[in-house]
């Protein structure tokens, strides 16, 4: 593995992380960093974190710090399309798959990683937004997870009601039109959080936090995603069909979901976890959509 860029002081994440570069079955690069299980605490494995759409890896320092002091070690992955995992178009802007099984061969090549590093086990997950829609196919696949934690899922997308025929439609449509590459209605090649004041975001209640989000996408816009592709909308809409079909695996997960959540669909979460057995399902009062990122009351109950 070969190293690669870890923005140590902006992440605030603990001392020891390092990153690398690692590449996926069908030849895309990808960037993973780890960090050891904090000095004086009994080793207690290892999480495995899924990042959201747009996110990267120096996003998750502070979670980091949470996990290693409490005894485990962490590894993330910049998803290929995000941070500073390679693109697939010249518009760095724009996030891109034309298929959401392109997202398992990262979690594959991360897995892979993780048993040459020799991370402790048992291996846990927790999955936010996108990584959980990630996350689920990788527990219905076998992947080797003792547990999983999601944080506000992606099992389906919050979109208006007149608004998502027409985009599920433009996104369908769009491979034969040539389109696959172009934005989805309403996104722009920006990063969300450098457009949005804190005032009116749908992340967090957090200033603090939103600040440290706000302050990468000004220092690094390297790390930087806009809106997703309608060939990413087509590839998300089938996976959620495809999750929503299937029973839940029998892995023990505990999710946990703002009510105040504008992002994901709280509908599909409320249904895959009343047929999930054994599953928990915590609603966080007032949350939004950035659990691990909200208020410190919040990111405490998570930690727990």
């Amino acid at each position: 593995m070969e190293t690669a860029p870890l923005h140590h002081e902006a992440s605030r994440g603990p001392d020891g992380g390092q990153a690398f570069w690692v590449t996926a079955g069908d030849g895309v690069r990808i960037r993973l960093a780890a960090w050891p299980a904090g000095p004086g605490v009994p080793g207690k494995g290892t999480v495995f974190m899924f990042p959201g759409r747009t996110e990267y890896i120096e996003k998750y320092g502070p979670l980091a710090g949470a996990v290693t002091t409490r005894g485990y070690a962490m590894i993330t992955i910049d998803w290929r399309g995000q941070g500073l995992a390679e693109r697939a178009d010249a518009d760095r802007g724009l996030g891109h798959v034309d298929d959401f099984a392109e997202y398992q061969r990262d979690a594959d090549a991360m897995i892979a990683a993780a048993q040459a590093l020799d991370l402790p086990e048992p291996w846990f997950l927790i999955a936010h937004s996108m990584g959980g829609c990630i996350g689920l196919r990788s527990l219905h696949r076998g992947l080797p997870f003792r547990a999983a934690a999601f944080s506000a899922p992606m099992w389906d997308i919050l979109s208006p009601p007149l608004q998502r025929p027409f985009a599920a439609a433009m996104a369908w449509a769009s491979p034969f039109l040539g389109r696959a590459r172009q934005y989805a209605p309403g996104q722009v090649s920006d990063t969300y959080v450098g457009f949005t004041d804190f005032a009116e975001n749908n992340l967090t209640h957090d200033a603090g936090m939103y600040t440290f989000m706000q302050d990468h996408a000004r220092d690094f816009p390297e790390l930087m995603l806009g809106g997703p592709s309608l060939g990413w909308l087509r590839a998300a809409l089938a996976e959620i069909r495809a999750l929503g079909r299937m029973a839940p695996p029998a892995s023990p997960v505990v999710t946990f979901l703002g009510t105040a959540e504008e992002i994901v669909h709280p509908r599909a979460i409320h249904a895959h976890m009343g047929r999930w057995p054994g599953g928990r399902l915590e609603m966080g009062d007032g949350a939004r959509h950035e659990v691990l990122m909200e208020q410190p009351p919040v990111r405490e109950r998570f930690h727990e």
